[in-house]
Parts: C-alpha cells; structure tokens; sequence
C-alpha cells in the first residue's frame, strides 16, 4: 500500500513537471498573427431591361439591349457606392419578342426575381400591359422608347419615359406634311399595334388641324409582308403622302411594293422607320428626300458632342452602328442608378421618390427632368430624311 502511494506520488509529480515545462513553451513562442476579415462580398443589385431581341425587329432591342450592357459595365467600372457600401449592379435581359403576352410573362419573371428596377420595353404594346406587373410589384420602370400617350396615364407612381410621347411626335409630323411638305391628299396606314395605331391617329388629328386632308385610312399588321390590296386602294386616291405608324421591318417592303406600283408619294412615319436597317430594307425603293420621320427625342448645340462620343464608343464595343434608343436606354440605366446613390438606398420604396423628384440629370441625350405623370418635359423631336442612302437630320425640335 505503502508502495503504491509513492508510485501514484511520483506520477503527479511528472505530469505537474510536463504541464508546467508545456506552459514555459508556450509563453516562449510568439503569438500568431490573428487572421485579417475576409473582406465583405459587395451587394448585388439587380437592373432589368427587356426588348424584343427575336424577331422581325430585333436589330432594334439588341440595340436597346447593349445601351443597358454599356451603361452597367462603365457603373461598375467606376464603382458604385450606395449608402456607405459598395455595390455590383447585374442586368437581367429578357427577351419580349414585340408580342404583348410575353412582355407580361417576362414583366412577371423580373417582378419574381426581385430587380430594383427595369428599363423597357421597346414598344408601346409590350410596355402598357407590363406596367400593371411592374407598379403591383412597386418597381420602377423607365421607357426608352414606347411613345404612346396611354402608358403614363394610368395613374402608376412607377412609370416614366424619357422620350416625347405620339402626341408630340404624332403631331409634329401631322403639322410638317401640310405646312412643310405642301401636302393636299395624305393616306394614313397602321399596324394594328398600340404604337402605330397611337401615332398614326395622332398623325391624322394634327394634319387635320393645319388644314390638310386625310384621304385614306388603311390598316396592316406588324407580321405582314404583302400590301397589294391596300397600296392599290391607296393609289387610286391620288396621295402626295402617305404616313405609315409602325416598325421599319414593315415600311421597308411596304415601300418596294409603293415603287413598282408607281406611286411616288412621299412616305412618312415615327421612329419606329426612323432608322438605319429601313434603309437598307428599302434599297433602291427609297428615292432622296422622300422618306421623312421624326425619332422621339435629339440633341443639338453643344451635346451633340457628347452624343458622337456615345455613338463612337458604342460602334467600338458593339461593332455596330446606334440604331436609335440605344442612347435613351443608356440615360435610363443611369438615372435610375444616380436616384438610388442619392436616396442611399436601391430599395424601390426608398429610391423612387427620389427618382420621380429627377431634375436636370445631365445625359448623353439632353437634360432628364420628369414631369407629375413621369413623363420628360420638354423632349425633343429629331426631324430626318434620306438622301444618298444615309439618315440626314432637318432639325431638332422641342
């Protein structure tokens, strides 16, 4: 018994003499460094945009397309800040095809999705129904493009444009067939589409109003490709114009089919045919200085500069030309971006007063300032002819 206390003794003794020797080592070592914070991911902070980027007009929503591509990539390039935290803004394209019914099935995906906010869409027929999605969900949506009068009038906090709407573009053309283009018997034809049906009534009020006389009214659809039968009815009423409200991919067939029936009428429309694949559509069909339109917005003076610029960058990046709203969709991007960085906050609820409160924002496309409606006051028209197979400018107009 004897024995084994002093073993037990001598084992707690050695184990006191390693604990101990293990401290002094420990003591003897220099810390380690503790390990820096790994740092914080930056939010993500997702913009939509959609456009119709299949179909007859899809030259013109990847134009739209890109300008939100640019205008993402040159924000987060520069690094964005919003309330004290850096942020990387992601775009969600969605593709709407021009078709009303897919427009609101991508409205919806976006709305699920969560985005902070969408530019889009392109046309007046997609953008109405969407907006009802877009304002239940309390998302702001900025237009580039969609011109009818309708799509602000609703009586949604959520909707704005930054181009003028038929009623200008409409009426300004109405005026400039009677007035500038000694116009006596005009022929008025349109798609069937919000947008063309929009413009081509607004057209028909303002040539009646100068004076002039509309002789016929005639309809298509945005898919079509033959217009024989109602050129022909056309012909006989002897038109020194004809107006067409809808999208270049029509007007430039609609135009052969104008030539080999041999009426020489000049042939007006909005900014739907108030671009460059119309004239390459066109081809010969299209003589100098006989196609005029008016695209829903322009710069002069000294922003001129500025918008070369844009359109150099754009053809570098792109390998294409503008066609027309790729600019408009750039401004949008960023003015909606700027509201959130000024409110602190890309929580719609928070940043859309800021947005509708929007005062002489300086973009590539003039100064942005909304109106009650979210409408831009004071857009500007951009006249344009054809001649030499270019888009020449006549004048920009407010």
């Amino acid at each position: 018994m004897q024995f084994k206390v002093k073993s037990t003794l001598t084992v707690l003794a050695a184990a006191t003499l390693l604990v101990a020797c293990g401290k002094k080592e420990e003591a003897a070592a220099p810390a380690a460094p503790a390990a820096a914070p790994a740092p914080a991911a930056a939010a993500v902070v997702k913009i939509g945009h959609v456009g119709p980027t299949s179909g007859a007009i899809a030259h013109l929503g990847k134009d739209n397309e890109n300008g939100a591509r640019m205008a993402i990539e040159e924000l987060n390039a520069a690094g964005v800040v919003i309330d004290g935290k850096k942020v990387t803004l992601e775009l969600m394209a969605e593709d709407d095809a021009a078709d009303p019914k897919q427009g609101t099935a991508v409205a919806q995906k976006l709305a699920d999705a969560k985005v902070v906010g969408v530019v889009g869409h392109l046309n007046s027929g997609t953008t109405i129904p969407a907006s009802k999605i877009y304002s239940d969900a309390g998302i702001p949506q900025i237009s580039p493009s969609a011109t009818n009068p309708k799509y602000t009038r609703q009586g949604f906090k959520t909707t704005f444009r930054v181009v003028a709407d038929d009623t200008q573009l409409g009426g300004t053309l109405g005026k400039y067939a009677v007035g500038t283009l000694k116009g006596k018997a005009i022929a008025v034809i349109d798609d069937r589409t919000a947008y063309g049906q929009g413009v081509a009534e607004e057209f028909a009020k303002a040539v009646e109003g100068a004076g002039g006389k509309v002789v016929a009214k005639e309809f298509t659809t945005d898919k079509a490709t033959d217009f024989n039968s109602i050129l022909t009815t056309i012909k006989g009423k002897k038109p020194d114009v004809v107006f067409f409200g809808g999208m270049d991919a029509v007007a430039g067939p609609m135009l052969k089919q104008m030539k080999s029936l041999g009426i020489k009428a000049k042939f007006m429309g909005g900014d739907g045919i108030c671009t460059t694949e119309l004239v390459k559509l066109g081809g010969d069909a299209i003589a100098d200085d006989q196609v005029f339109c008016a695209e829903a917005g322009g710069v002069e003076g000294e922003a001129k500069a500025g918008m070369d610029e844009f359109k150099a960058k754009f053809k570098s990046k792109f390998n294409a030309d503008v066609q027309v709203y790729a600019p408009y969709v750039y401004d949008s991007v960023k003015v909606m971006v700027a509201a959130m960085v000024k409110a602190g906050s890309s929580d719609p609820a928070k940043y859309l007063p800021v947005l509708a409160a929007t005062t002489d924002y300086k973009g590539v496309t003039g100064p942005i300032t909304f109106d009650e409606k979210g409408d831009i006051k004071n857009g500007a028209l951009t006249l344009k002819t054809v001649r030499g197979g270019q888009l020449i400018t006549l004048a920009v107009i407010r």
